[in-house]
């Protein structure tokens, strides 16, 4: 049935337009390669990284446990959210499709916009860092290697994985697969471990927690679960989007919530709570009993893969909210050109790298902080302290968060516009309990929203000041529609 302004009733400003309803796409993502992209996405750095910090704020195991079961409701709800959104408007760009529709066109160009210069790059360059970070340890670099060589190996993973996506969605949605597998089994090797090898004494508490902060557990947790929503992005290519997107948000959300939790059990029995909160690397210290001295080297390649599949999966998704923008306005149109052969959005793809190879170098290396630094004074804000943040993979993360949770709030508000206003528009999925889940859901981003723009400070400007570049841009844009789809 149409979305368009026949269908909905009362014509909405503006239906975002060809290249948001498919554009060059072609439908040649299944069920399973949806589900993929959604648990390679999810499940990327977080889970080898954070469950000591996590359980270093909560009271008990119990707790711990219970609020990474928290974090997976929420998400939950959130996807139920999304299923709604991507089945009554299955456009290629997600988000970017229904804040056009919900609010204005000039909500959609900025998220589109947004994705390009800040949340899409930002994310893909976090992950070519902890992708670099741990090969250079794998290959025997020293600390010395690791701050000079991590960048040149951050640059390699996002050019080689761009070209393989250029090459089209049959070889990105390939390699995704080949990645997400890989994880899985090495998080079978944690599970064998942890619970074959354990120390015992899962839910003893030996010493007691200090001055827990549930808060900043459920900051560290929601970050871990964020990047369901990414499968919304190529809803144009998913065959059968009305039945099989529901099913990949739901099944795949799910299928995440009990691998986390299996996972966090796993380091509970063989490392015990008290263990586990005196371990910055909770996965090589579980598999020792296992691996041996290969404990270490198994760790770093299994961080290796599980960065290299979020990172496929972000590259791959992103790529067709640039597509999207670009049919849209003519400013952009190059982005919105679709190669004929390889059904891959070419000029999106080499152009969300290009942005991606900028933000790396300008955290990672000291002429791109020192430049960094000279605009923030430009701009009256003082130098970021670049030592809070260590790194390329904080640095990145904390700059560009509050962008991605305002957009993912505006989301979540529109599903409660859209379903208010769009009455005549076929939902073959709603969300249960409306409005109660969608305001839960938009709490929940309000909330996170606030944490990151208060941990980030001055760095938070890495992602807002490129956002405000997009007003301008707007108005220059011709507006929606000028764009042209084309075939290269």
């Amino acid at each position: 049935m149409s979305t368009g302004p026949s269908a909905a009733g009362p014509a909405p400003r503006h239906v975002a337009g060809s290249a948001t309803q498919g554009g060059g796409a072609e439908a040649r993502i299944g069920l399973w390669d949806c589900i993929s992209i959604i648990v390679g996405i999810v499940i990327g750095v977080s889970i080898f990284k954070v469950p000591g910090l996590i359980f270093s704020n909560v009271s008990g195991p119990w707790v711990g446990l219970a609020a990474w079961l928290l974090g997976g409701a929420l998400s939950l709800i959130g996807a139920l959210c999304y299923a709604e959104l991507a089945t009554a408007y299955p456009k290629m760009g997600g988000d970017y499709a229904y804040l056009t529709r919900a609010y204005h066109p000039a909500a959609g160009f900025l998220f589109g916009w947004g994705r390009l210069s800040a949340i899409q790059t930002g994310s893909m360059g976090a992950l070519a860092y902890v992708f670099a970070d741990y090969a250079v340890r794998l290959f025997g670099g020293s600390d010395a290697d690791l701050k000079s060589q991590a960048v040149w190996f951050a640059l390699g993973a996002v050019v080689v994985l761009t070209l393989i996506n250029l090459l089209g969605v049959m070889f990105g949605k390939g390699a995704q697969n080949v990645l997400t597998a890989a994880k899985v089994l090495g998080l079978l090797g944690i599970l064998v471990a942890g619970f074959l090898w354990g120390k015992g004494g899962a839910f003893t508490i030996g010493h007691p927690v200090k001055n827990p902060d549930f808060g900043f557990a459920m900051i560290l947790i929601l970050y871990a679960y964020g990047g369901w929503n990414d499968s919304a992005l190529v809803a144009a290519e998913v065959r059968e989007p009305r039945r099989n997107l529901p099913r990949a948000l739901l099944l795949g959300t799910v299928a995440i919530t009990v691998i986390y939790l299996l996972v966090n059990l796993a380091y509970l029995a063989g490392l015990g709570f008290d263990g586990i909160r005196n371990t910055w690397v909770p996965a090589a210290d579980v598999l020792k009993p296992m691996l041996g001295e290969w404990g270490s080297k198994g760790m770093c390649l299994l961080v290796i893969l599980s960065a290299l599949g979020a990172l496929n999966g972000v590259i791959l998704t992103g790529s067709r909210v640039h597509a999207a923008v670009g049919a849209d306005y003519r400013l952009f149109a190059a982005l919105g050109r679709w190669h004929r052969r390889s059904g891959a959005p070419v000029w999106a793809l080499i152009t969300q790298g290009a942005v991606t190879i900028l933000m790396i170098l300008a955290v990672g290396t000291e002429a791109g902080r020192n430049a960094f630094d000279q605009a923030l004074s430009a701009l009256g804000a003082g130098k970021v302290p670049w030592e809070k943040y260590f790194g390329g993979f904080d640095t990145l993360v904390a700059g560009t968060a509050p962008v991605f949770w305002l957009f993912f709030l505006l989301s979540g508000v529109s599903v409660i516009v859209l379903r208010l206003r769009d009455r005549a528009v076929e939902r073959p999925f709603r969300v249960p309990l409306f409005p109660v889940f969608p305001i839960v859901f938009c709490l929940t981003c309000g909330y996170m929203l606030y944490s990151s723009v208060t941990y980030a400070e001055q760095v938070s400007l890495f992602g807002l000041v490129p956002l405000a570049v997009g007003v301008p841009l707007y108005l220059l844009s011709g507006g929606p529609g000028s764009g042209t789809a084309r075939g290269s």
